[in-house]
């Protein structure tokens, strides 16, 4: 049985800050523009994508964070695939992080209510966005199985990504579970903003792979 690290590249380690920042920024920019929000705003009645509409007094902010995100996510994204072994599972969740990070380019890029094709194109955007983040934690998550520089990282991930999967269909199917649609859409992007804000910290904690050092064990990547 093969077991991977424990250490990791210089650049999965950039991926991780990226990703990192990339979604603290839009959880900063969602504040943001719910504060300058005119009137009255609610977590569950009101979509994320309420903020970057033609109503939103900040749109701007709320549309150029989502970009960044979407960003950050396909550089990041990136990046990470240096820090799991080859294997079928780390290639699926890398593509779907970075599908994710095209959807988020594309919610931001096209807003909600926005006169191209009715809207369409955000509401295919944002589907794209959450389903992406949600399968790319979960195959993640099986990616990291008996690879050490995961522990106490792989369950986290594979219960984010099954939250996200399940709110996502529970707010297709519209049922709610008493949180609106607001906080079901919220519940569908927490646990993937949370994870991305976290992985960057837990990709720090572990050592640099140097190829000049003799005595570091083989990872993928360092032929």
């Amino acid at each position: 049985m093969t077991t991977f690290g424990p250490m990791v590249r210089r650049s999965a380690k950039a991926g991780g800050v990226l990703l990192a920042v990339g979604s603290v920024q839009f959880v900063l920019g969602m504040a943001i523009a719910q504060l300058l929000w005119k009137g009255s705003f609610s977590l569950s009645q009101n979509y994320i994508s309420d903020l970057g509409g033609p109503d939103a007094a900040a749109a701007w902010v709320f549309n150029d964070s989502v970009r960044i995100l979407g960003l950050c996510a396909i550089a990041g994204g990136y990046l990470l695939y240096r820090a799991f072994a080859p294997k079928t599972f780390s290639r699926l969740g890398v593509a779907m992080l970075l599908l994710a990070g095209l959807g988020a380019i594309a919610v931001g890029t096209f807003p909600e209510q926005s006169p191209e094709l009715g809207g369409n194109i955000h509401a295919l955007a944002s589907l794209t966005a959450f389903l992406g983040g949600g399968l790319a934690l979960a195959f993640l998550a099986v990616a990291m199985l008996r690879d050490t520089r995961w522990d106490g990282y792989r369950l986290f991930t594979m219960l984010c990504g099954l939250v996200t999967l399940t709110a996502i269909a529970l707010l297709v199917s519209g049922r709610y579970a008493g949180l609106g649609p607001g906080g079901m859409e919220r519940l569908v992007a927490a646990p993937i903003l949370l994870w991305g804000a976290l992985v960057g910290v837990h990709l720090q904690r572990i050592a640099t792979y140097h190829p000049d050092t003799p005595t570091a064990p083989p990872i993928y990547g360092a032929e």
